[in-house]
């Protein structure tokens, strides 16, 4: 018996998955091709069987009988024949056994690599059976090593799992022996011929399948994730509708008490995670994203939205580093911009400066602003303040003094748009 190729078989099957009729005909055609390579007297015809329980290997080839031979890899004479099979005819052809020994050691190498190849084959369809159909699934593994210091190969059971730097957030550090949890995202072949499994922990879908498997309602379709955006490691945006109108999405997400977004929060070490239920409209889901945040102005065109934010405010929409304002920018798919009150009060007093210097004589009119009330109107022109001109002129702290319960901002920003509109 054969021990060593009966325990490479046990192996492949327990290890890899590797049925044993696959392991044997792997090495059956590598040992052919490397007899015929390398063992001299072999011609073309040759054959390799294996036993399955016992691991033996015989080793055939057939030769034609000839009365003189000229090729000795392809043809016996017939007084040697004979002494084989006696009643054996010239133009016959014969078989012979040829003692696996003969091989040698160079036959041996040159075998070892050619099953090495054969077998990466057969792993790889083995883990492409195994693993195609669950991409997009969450697997656990355990952290095995790590290639050039970056990227961490996980033991994922029969087969191994590659978690490249790209694919975790750059604050979250491993060590090997460690458990860990990531999605799948694609099996691909390699440049050796084999085939390896890429796993992500960065990924947005990564976050949208933890959540799958936190709240039951995500998985039976009651509620759905309609968009997601992340920045890996720091947060998480994203925004939720349900079908049934008895259940709330964004609660049921959350969990009593925050019960479920914790456990969720906790496996991304402690990424923050922002829930909102979900509009098509995209105005109405920045309000939904920006809340509790009181948005003093709004203004849109067709692919940018601009709001205007109290001083104090301010921080909390743009974030870190500007990466609140980039998130909420992409889950409404329009460029997103922020002004800060105080700022925006500057460049309004200095605009309504610039046209109160105006030659224009229709400044000098009566005041009329377009879009304000009558009474407002009636109440400035009463407080001295009849014309364009002087109202552009006038200190912006004067204003609200005169006329109690004006804003002098909302009125600046109504006649600056009045003035773009008559010179349009």
């Amino acid at each position: 018996m054969n021990k060593d190729l009966i325990a490479i078989f046990e192996y492949l099957e327990r290890e890899k998955g590797i049925k044993r009729e696959v392991v044997i005909n792997a090495i059956c055609d590598s040992l052919r091709a490397a007899a015929r390579k390398n063992v001299k007297g072999l011609g073309e015809k040759v054959s390799v069987e294996i036993h399955p329980k016992t691991g033996e290997i015989e080793v055939f080839t057939q030769k034609k009988i000839v009365e003189k031979v000229a090729d000795p890899r392809e043809e016996i004479s017939i007084e040697e024949a004979r002494v084989l099979e006696p009643e054996c005819m010239i133009g016959q052809w014969i078989e012979l056994s040829v003692p696996p020994q003969d091989f040698g050691r160079v036959a041996a190498a040159a075998a070892r690599q050619i099953i090495a190849q054969k077998l990466k084959g057969a792993e790889r369809d083995v883990i492409y059976e195994e693993y195609r159909h669950r991409i997009g699934e969450i697997i656990s593994g355990t952290i095995k090593r790590f290639i050039r210091g970056k990227t961490i190969v996980v033991d994922l059971g029969k087969v191994e799992g590659i978690l490249p730097e790209r694919n975790y957030p750059r604050v979250e550090k491993y060590n090997a022996g460690e458990k860990v949890q990531a999605l799948l995202l694609e099996v691909k072949d390699t440049d050796a011929g084999g085939a390896e499994v890429v796993l992500t922990r960065s990924h947005p879908e990564f976050v949208a399948a933890l959540f799958t498997q936190e709240v039951p309602e995500l998985h039976d379709k009651t509620v759905v994730i309609e968009k997601i955006v992340r920045d890996p490691g720091y947060r998480t945006k994203l925004a939720v509708h349900s079908y049934d109108p008895k259940v709330d999405p964004v609660g049921t997400c959350v969990g009593v008490r925050g019960t479920r977004i914790k456990n969720i929060i906790r496996e991304l070490n402690n990424e923050k995670i922002d829930v909102v239920p979900f509009s098509e409209d995209p105005i109405q889901l920045l309000k939904n994203l920006l809340s509790p945040i009181e948005v003093r102005k709004l203004k849109t065109q067709e692919n940018r939205v601009w709001i205007l934010v109290s001083d104090e405010e301010y921080p909390l929409v743009i974030g870190k580093r500007g990466m609140n304002a980039r998130l909420i920018g992409q889950m409404i798919g329009k460029e997103f911009d922020v002004q800060k009150l105080s700022e925006y009060q500057k460049l309004l007093a200095v605009q309504m400066a610039e046209l109160g210097e105006n030659p224009d004589s229709s400044l000098d009119e009566k005041l009329k602003i377009e879009g304000v009330s009558g009474l407002i109107n009636e109440s400035l022109i009463g407080a001295g303040f009849d014309t364009l001109r002087k109202l552009m002129k006038a200190d912006p702290l004067e204003i609200p003094v005169k006329v109690p319960g004006v804003n002098y901002y909302d009125l600046a920003d109504k006649i600056i748009d009045q003035m773009r509109k008559k010179k349009g």
